[in-house]
């Protein structure tokens, strides 16, 4: 089967060189020019939590030829729209789209494509990207897993090849109440990638400092508060429950969630936003598809979401120039 990544940056580039270390055969696609050179010249140059290069088959999308039966789609999704009617040219007919975004982007996706042709993962482990070519994994490499599904109830005929394609990587697991793992995931974005992008730092240094780990407390409070009123199951992650460990109702809970959150994030300490790699690269961010699909499921169901509508605003004021990521941020939560 002919497969390919699209918007194949940090995580997209590692996924990529992992696939074709393992024998399997995928094309790397990005609009950044020096990056694709730098693929092309040298190969993926991986470090991090682990150290190696690998020659891989790197693409401009000017340089897109055919149908692909799979493209596995790592672009931001506040461009989704434009991106996914692009590709609808070099989708199969029968060929599936397999996005690994964050947030909730399967409906809007659905909308252009076709639910049909719609399945979701989520990445259970995180990247930087440190200079043309050169990526560096973030999370422990026993971390390395992935969850697939589709938001529909229909199985659908490519979900078996999608898993194998990936497990070239880690493990996947197919997971029939996907709609909970979507709000599991965005539950640590929303977190730790909102504190990690406000504060200008990993998930570990959010998780340490005892005044932003509050914080990072009650922005999963909130979203457990949201689901819990939307009737949506949360799924464990990596077989860690967190409902169970900080849906905090009285002082001891709350105590013992915040003495263990910084364990509960160790394997991926190192790990800085996405966001925050769009700030740093004068991007705008997709924090209304994280903190602010929060706060807009929050008033939808009568939920208050103060910390996800702070962050939120916090990191528009970023995008503007007004602020820049810093722990002096702090001092915006009162």
């Amino acid at each position: 089967m002919r497969a390919a990544i699209f918007g194949a940056g940090s995580m997209g580039t590692i996924l990529g060189a992992y696939i074709t270390h393992a024998g399997g055969q995928i094309d790397l696609i990005n609009h950044d020019r020096a990056h694709i050179e730098a693929l092309k010249d040298d190969g993926a140059r991986i470090v991090g939590t682990v150290d190696f290069t690998q020659p891989v088959t790197a693409l401009l999308p000017e340089e897109m030829t055919g149908k692909y039966d799979i493209i596995i789609l790592l672009t931001k999704q506040q461009h989704n729209r434009e991106v996914c009617t692009f590709l609808k040219d070099y989708l199969a007919d029968d060929g599936v789209l397999v996005t690994l975004q964050n947030g909730l982007p399967e409906d809007g996706i659905a909308e252009v494509i076709g639910e049909d042709r719609v399945l979701g993962c989520i990445v259970a482990w995180g990247a930087t990207m440190l200079g043309p070519g050169l990526c560096e994994l973030t999370s422990s490499p026993d971390s390395l897993t992935f969850s697939l599904g589709r938001v529909g109830t229909k199985p659908h005929k490519y979900m078996a090849d999608v898993k194998d394609l990936l497990e070239l990587m880690g493990p996947v697991t197919i997971k029939h109440n996907f709609i909970g793992m979507r709000w599991s995931k965005l539950l640590i974005n929303s977190a730790f990638s909102g504190m990690s992008t406000v504060l200008g730092c990993t998930f570990g240094e959010a998780a340490k400092n005892h005044q932003s780990r509050r914080l990072v407390l009650g922005l999963i409070k909130e979203c457990i508060d949201v689901c819990a009123a939307a009737n949506i199951k949360i799924e464990p992650v990596q077989g860690k429950d967190a409902v169970k460990y900080f849906n905090y109702k009285g002082p001891i809970k709350k105590s013992f969630a915040f003495a263990i959150l910084p364990f509960a994030i160790r394997k991926h300490a190192l790990l800085k936003a996405s966001m925050l790699q769009d700030i740093e690269h004068g991007k705008k961010t997709e924090v209304e598809a994280l903190n602010g699909a929060i706060a807009n499921f929050g008033r939808k169901f009568g939920v208050p979401t103060p910390l996800n509508e702070k962050v939120t605003a916090l990191i528009h004021e970023i995008e503007d120039g007004k602020l820049k990521p810093s722990f002096e941020n702090l001092k915006f939560f009162v």
